[in-house]
């Protein structure tokens, strides 16, 4: 199955913190395989499990169990040829460099990215958002 959506990092953290009803029945709607999250999300989520003291073990089950459903798809050649156009037209935009890498990943597969921080990945030329966490 091909993918058609990308979880960013923070659609990902609001799934294994909130469990919401109304994410839970938009992936309801999808096949195994339709969506994924960027290395690039994994590699923040890892950071985050790391960070969290008192917390690390918990926090790590919460990401295990995610990547049951929502497989980590590499960051290829694809990805990284998405990223100029994406770092030239957002480059007065400093402190998003992960989030170029994310946008520039879905662009490269062809999917749309789910995020619940819409205002984040405005202007990234050639990528779709959704928000499943709108009401």
């Amino acid at each position: 199955m091909k993918p058609r959506y990308m979880l960013d990092t923070d659609m990902c953290i609001y799934l294994m913190r909130e469990r919401p009803e109304q994410v839970a029945a938009r992936f309801a709607r999808c096949y195994v395989g339709e969506v994924v999250m960027s290395a690039i999300t994994l590699a923040e989520l890892e950071f985050g499990v790391a960070c969290s003291a008192g917390r690390r073990e918990h926090n790590q089950r919460a990401l295990d169990a995610l990547l049951e459903d929502i497989p980590a798809i590499p960051f290829d050649t694809a990805a990284a040829r998405a990223y100029g156009p994406i770092r030239l037209a957002t480059r007065e935009r400093t402190r998003d460099a992960l989030d170029k890498l994310i946008a520039a990943h879905a662009v490269a597969l062809e999917v749309t990215l789910v995020t619940n921080n819409e205002s984040d990945f405005a202007g990234y030329p050639g990528l779709t958002i959704e928000n499943w966490a709108a009401a």
